[in-house]
């Protein structure tokens, strides 16, 4: 960090954006002064922070978007329009305000995207910690034992991202999806963490491109069954070695589908979530870093607080220099 003697003129914006987790190569500089207590003016992180470019990692949500069979469907619909409250707001014939409003009704742990609390997945109705999952689960009022989304931690919503976009590593360099079916390894995150010359650190976050987006609303049969691409038991056990805190990809269940290992189902969900409390992100839009090949930046990721939530949808932006 800068000391009070320090001027802003001589600190670039690799450095800025590092101290804000970002750690991906700059050239452009931000210029200000230091106030008199040691720390940059509001004004000038703003500035810094707004010349970096900004990437949409969250698709719409509409009636068309995929929502996995196990979760409820997604609706919308006005329940009340502007025509209809027109001039009956306070009662006052003449008003000339008027106002709409919506009824939505939609699964908390799938969209676009969507994040995944730790209390979310139980191994043995063990949850992360080795809390009991039966009674963190005992009234209507969510995931207790602090592992709900309500919980999910401050600091976390402001994190350095690695990108690895293993569906380009695999196919030469072209933006095609990769196959049905496909196990990413920890051998593919390797190779193409090298390949872009970033490197994952304790506390990054990780997302991971299959190429899956592009089905997203598009062909919702093909990207919600059961034969999409993912992260096997291999990948997560390297990302548990990264200590990565936070891991995501452009899917709807993140890991490989069939997600089976003999009578195990959905392991890579349990080995993040119950057994290392590594959140997990899914369905996101991961399009435009790829084309962007913006393998390093400030992620932003602010799900709701929702008391004892399972999970949360997310409006998540990227920022890279």
């Amino acid at each position: 960090m800068p000391t009070g003697e320090e001027r802003l003129s001589d600190i670039t914006r690799r450095q800025w954006l590092t101290v804000a987790g970002v750690g991906a190569a700059v050239t452009a500089g931000a210029a200000a002064t230091v106030g008199a207590q040691g720390s940059a003016s509001a004004d000038e992180l703003v500035r810094a922070v707004k010349s970096a470019r900004v990437f949409d990692l969250s698709f719409t949500w509409n009636d068309q978007s995929p929502v996995l069979g196990l979760n409820p469907p997604y609706s919308f619909a006005l329940n009340r329009t502007h025509r209809m409250t027109h001039e009956i707001f306070g009662q006052v014939p003449g008003s000339q305000v008027s106002w709409a409003s919506e009824i939505m009704f939609f699964s908390g742990q799938h969209g676009s995207p969507t994040l995944d609390a730790i209390g979310h997945i139980g191994r043995n109705l063990k949850l992360y910690g080795g809390d009991d999952a039966t009674v963190a689960t005992s009234t209507p009022g969510g995931i207790g034992a602090n592992l709900g989304v309500d919980s999910f931690p401050v600091d976390l919503m402001l994190s350095r991202v690695v990108f690895l976009d293993v569906a380009r590593q695999i196919a030469g360099g072209r933006s095609d999806p990769l196959p049905a079916g496909f196990e990413i390894t920890a051998a593919h995150l390797e190779q193409t963490m090298k390949a872009e010359g970033v490197e994952v650190r304790p506390g990054d976050t990780l997302l991971i491109r299959t190429g899956w987006g592009i089905y997203f609303g598009k062909d919702n049969a093909k990207f919600l069954g059961d034969q999409s691409p993912g992260p096997g038991q291999d990948a997560a056990r390297w990302i548990i070695d990264r200590k990565v805190r936070l891991a995501g990809d452009d899917t709807a269940t993140f890991e490989k589908r069939p997600a089976a290992y003999g009578k195990e189902l959905f392991s890579v969900h349990m080995m993040l979530l119950a057994d290392n409390g590594i959140y997990i992100m899914e369905n996101a839009n991961l399009e435009g870093l790829g084309d962007a090949k913006a393998y390093a930046a400030l992620l932003v990721t602010t799900p709701l607080k929702i008391q004892g939530g399972t999970g949360s949808p997310l409006r998540v932006l990227a920022l890279a220099p």
